[in-house]
């Protein structure tokens, strides 16, 4: 199959392993990987500039299809000498304290957001990262985005009752192009070559197998030979004179 087939996703998450399962799969099929904002990752899709995306839901989803493939844990993130330092993991309780970063990428939805409110809103997680190195506040992401963005004097573990996103393959409901992403989605859901959604089709040099006798037949048939071998036991030798 030839062709190209573009694949975007946002920052966290990591496509290269479904990316060498395609070009095994599909040598002659160019598969792009381009890394889009999270706010613009549905936009793009819509707007034909990528075939799919691996973006996070909760989200935009006008005309566009999602498969969830998988919930990330989500984590808190503060200096290491901070109060939290020798916590294994934390809940919403913990942080009432605390001033909370919400960046304007933030891909977490919140029913309340929990903490002290802060003065403002970072444009990204990259910029909230650094404001909380610098020791003011916490933030509050996917792990994904935590383990993106790590720094040596930052640590993070679990928020145990805080909202989850969920990383999916999207795609526009109208496909233009369904094969491709048909395989796209057997990948991603780790289908094996010879999966399909159908009945597989029959092997090709398959030999013919003879056609099998009516079921009366075979009843004859089967019931004939005891007879026979009844008969054959009371057959005696004649004897010689």
């Amino acid at each position: 199959m030839t062709g190209s087939f573009t694949l975007a996703y946002v920052p966290g998450v990591t496509p290269g392993k479904w990316a060498r399962v395609w070009q095994d799969r599909l040598p002659e099929t160019e598969l792009t990987l381009v890394q889009v904002p999270a706010a613009e990752a549905a936009g793009r899709v819509r707007a034909g500039e990528a075939d799919a995306a691996l973006l996070r839901l909760p989200g935009d989803r006008e005309d566009l299809h999602a498969i969830p493939l998988y919930t990330e844990t989500t984590v808190v993130v503060f200096p290491k000498d901070h109060e939290f330092a020798a916590a294994d993991e934390l809940s919403l309780v913990d942080l009432a304290e605390h001033v909370l970063w919400q960046p304007l990428d933030d891909t977490l939805e919140w029913d309340v957001v929990p903490g002290q409110a802060p003065v403002e809103r970072p444009e990204s997680t990259a910029d909230a990262v650094e404001i909380v190195a610098a020791g003011v506040g916490l933030l509050v992401v996917p792990q994904s985005l935590a383990r993106l963005h790590h720094r040596k004097d930052l640590k993070h573990v679990p928020l145990t009752d805080a909202p989850q996103s969920r990383v999916a393959l999207s795609f526009p409901i109208r496909d233009e192009n369904p094969e491709l992403v048909e395989h796209m989605i057997g990948i991603v859901r780790g289908r094996t070559v010879n999966s399909t959604r159908g009945p597989a089709p029959e092997p090709a040099g398959k030999r013919q197998q003879a056609p099998r006798q009516p079921a009366k037949q075979q009843r004859r048939g089967a019931a004939s030979q005891p007879k026979q071998k009844q008969q054959a036991k009371r057959a005696k030798p004649r004897r010689g004179r």
